[in-house]
């Protein structure tokens, strides 16, 4: 009805846009993260796998994880029948699979790292998972082969275009800035409870996005607040360089020759 002398008319209806609608409704919750770690006993010791999905809860995430390892195995040991890998992937719904094995620090090993990680990446993508590699360490005092580890699990990535995580580098800068973070076990090789925990920190975000310097550590692994900042920045820093796409013409470091090996 039009107004009248004196009157005011009645503002139009308000139209309130899409996006502002969708905005203002609760988000759906995330769909939980199934990932199969594939390794050895760097992977199993303080359980590493245990270890991302405990961080994972602290913040409120779901990471279901399950776990093929056994001693001293090599990628293609696990293809070959030493775990049950092949069939946990094809049989399972996951949507990571984290292959570990020892440094591959010989240019002979390192050209099998990938040939093994092409061959387990085919069974992931039939089975709708992406593959990772998590890059370990070298021995406590062989810190110089870090490059060539670096070098060799981040080509095995690139090869399948996987998802490489640098947990080895963020123990070098975790080591660079104090020498005394605590990342070895006792002989030298095997982590700590504290090197777990960082080698979890850099698999979390990796897979996650999820800054880890915003990750608050467990009263157990007894971290000032000063050491639980530096391992949060080591893998903050280690996942961030990682991230970015070689320079062109950049080569992995060469991995070392030995005369006379005829086995990885």
């Amino acid at each position: 009805m039009p107004a009248g002398p004196g009157t005011v008319p009645d503002p139009p209806p308000m139209r309130i846009p899409l996006a502002l609608i969708l905005l203002a409704m609760p988000l759906a919750a995330q769909a939980p993260r199934r990932v199969l770690f594939v390794g050895n006993s760097l992977t199993y010791t303080n359980d590493l796998p245990g270890t991302v999905a405990a961080i994972a809860a602290s913040v409120g995430d779901d990471v279901t994880v399950a776990s093929a390892a056994g001693p001293n195995l090599a990628l293609i040991d696990h293809l070959s029948g030493a775990t049950d890998a092949a069939r946990r992937i094809t049989s399972g719904r996951w949507d990571y699979v984290i292959l570990q094995q020892g440094p591959t620090t010989i240019a002979m090993c390192r050209d099998s790292l990938v040939l093994w990680t092409r061959m387990f990446d085919s069974l992931a993508r039939r089975a709708g998972a992406r593959t990772a590699l998590l890059m370990p360490w070298p021995r406590a005092d062989e810190p110089e082969l870090s490059p060539a580890v670096h070098g060799s699990f981040a080509l095995a990535a690139r090869a399948v275009d996987g998802i490489f995580i640098p947990a080895g580098d963020a123990w070098r800068r975790a080591l660079d800035a104090d020498p005394a973070a605590g990342v070895y076990g006792p002989d030298g090789y095997h982590p700590s409870p504290r090197g777990t925990w960082l080698a979890a920190l850099v698999t979390y975000e990796r897979l996650s996005g999820r800054d880890a310097r915003t990750i608050v550590p467990p009263a157990s692994l007894g971290l000032s607040p000063v050491e639980a900042r530096r391992l949060g920045a080591a893998a903050h820093e280690a996942v961030r360089a990682a991230a970015r796409p070689p320079s062109p013409g950049e080569a992995p470091a060469p991995g070392r020759t030995i005369p006379g090996l005829d086995h990885c």
